[in-house]
């Protein structure tokens, strides 16, 4: 396979799981707002932390306001943290790829694109943002599971598998980072809504479900964060992603120095132990992961998409 194909290939995947993720992650703060206590929830800002975009943000808006957070987050074509600007760029990447996936992938990603462009000026109003999230996540889920239920399980989807899951590592570790940063800083205050609040950054990463059935009913801070880091079976923990990550990585050739790399992240994941309330070693450990992902992520291009003289 050419190497700017799989690089191609490889950004697919990331820039759809991005939209999709973005998508989740908006319409899981508007449900927030709705289920605590008015002036107890935490700043719309909290938004553009979780995605470092606060210096891309401080460039177009004055203030964090609702509206201003979700046109740079959801609306915005140049942002590139936008669900628009990322579903903009996979379309972009599927195009130059379009022999190496099926053709229902292409048609898919236009439908995709057109409803997002068409929907943009009207999808930051009360009244439609929820419905127009909901649609994004559903047509990015759809558009996934195409690929996965019909593209051959030869190199053009391991570099897909690849994509989705550095990107999704990422997201986990983002929103764990500063969303259960905010909690910690409270220090007490509305404790009484603790529970709804790790409760939110679960439902960022579709995880409600299979934690009441992995865990229980009640989401407390240690059994939740060891679930959103270890959960061997849940897709969206940063141990699933490692160990999705290590699968394809060793049915690629040339993988020694990506795998390498991998297991020694899987090696930090399983040695970590959780503590109640140190903020400083959680917050010390995540960085060490999203430190860890930006480097797989340079294994990985330097192995597969530049090319080399030797």
């Amino acid at each position: 396979m050419l190497s700017r194909v799989a690089e191609n290939l490889y950004w697919l995947a990331r820039y759809l799981e991005r939209a999709e993720n973005t998508a989740r992650l908006v319409r899981s703060y508007n449900h927030l707002i709705m289920d605590i206590p008015k002036g107890s929830e935490p700043p719309w800002i909290i938004l553009i932390d979780i995605l470092d975009a606060r210096d891309a943000f401080e460039e177009r808006y004055q203030q964090p306001s609702e509206m201003n957070v979700h046109k740079f987050l959801v609306t915005g074509d140049s942002a590139t943290s936008s669900v628009r600007f990322a579903i903009n760029c996979a379309r972009d990447n599927l195009r130059i790829t379009r022999d190496a996936l099926p053709e229902e992938a292409w048609e898919q990603v236009n439908e995709l694109q057109l409803f997002a462009n068409e929907r943009a000026s009207t999808a930051t109003s009360r009244g439609n943002r929820l419905l127009f999230l909901d649609s994004i996540i559903h047509q990015c889920q759809a558009l996934t599971g195409l690929l996965q239920t019909t593209a051959p399980r030869d190199h053009a989807y391991r570099f897909m598998t690849l994509g989705r899951m550095v990107e999704r590592a990422d997201m986990t570790a983002r929103i764990i980072d500063v969303g259960a940063g905010d909690i910690l800083d409270r220090e007490g205050a509305f404790s009484g809504i603790e529970p709804i609040l790790w409760g939110a950054l679960l439902e960022a990463l579709s995880g409600r479900s299979a934690y009441r059935k992995a865990i229980g009913p009640i989401i407390e801070q240690n059994p939740m964060i060891d679930f959103v880091f270890k959960a061997p079976t849940f897709p969206r923990s940063l141990f699933f992603c490692i160990d999705m990550l290590r699968r394809e990585l060793k049915l690629l050739p040339k993988h020694k120095d990506p795998l390498a790399h991998a297991d020694k992240v899987r090696r930090r994941l399983q040695r970590y132990r959780n503590s109640d309330n140190d903020r400083a070693k959680l917050q010390k450990f995540i960085e060490s992961m999203q430190i860890a992902l930006i480097q797989l992520n340079a294994e990985i291009t330097a192995r597969w998409f530049i090319q080399h003289s030797e």
